[in-house]
């Protein structure tokens, strides 16, 4: 069964269970996943909605930032409700040594030394952790490893 699929029975499901806040979540979900192809004219796979998905639990982690800054408690915690529910989609998180091991091996498929081999170590993992791992917490250990 393909992500959208799941994502498809999860929104029959919270129907049937009346559980009003996964519903509105997942059909924002589907909803952002229906723009983009209509948007590009193409049919997305998996890696394209999981990319979706992890874009959006990223947006309501800077959300909850914001709403905590503005001492908005009650948004803070509908985003955070939002967060569990789009991360039962999403593949399971690279522990910091996965992540690790995963840089190594990029190191050394790519060849790369310095600074400048950067765009090709990003380019070879991105397919590998993207939907697992924070890109930025990623890029900020392939760049002190590279120095």
């Amino acid at each position: 069964m393909t992500l959208l699929e799941t994502l498809k029975e999860a929104q029959k499901d919270a129907m049937r269970a009346k559980a009003k806040l996964t519903l509105k979540t997942i059909r924002m979900a589907l909803a952002a996943v229906k723009q983009r192809e209509v948007d590009e004219r193409i049919e997305l796979n998996d890696t394209d909605v999981l990319a979706i998905l992890t874009k959006m639990v990223k947006q309501r982690k800077e959300s909850i930032t914001l709403f905590k800054e503005a001492k908005r408690q009650d948004l803070v915690d509908i985003e955070e409700e939002e967060i569990v529910v789009l991360t039962r989609f999403l593949p399971q998180a690279l522990t910091t040594e996965e992540i690790n091991a995963l840089i190594d091996e990029a190191m050394s498929a790519t060849g790369a030394t310095t600074m400048q081999d950067m765009g090709k170590v990003m380019g070879w993992l991105k397919p590998r952790v993207t939907g697992r791992a924070d890109m930025g917490a990623v890029s900020g250990s392939i760049k002190a490893k590279l120095n």
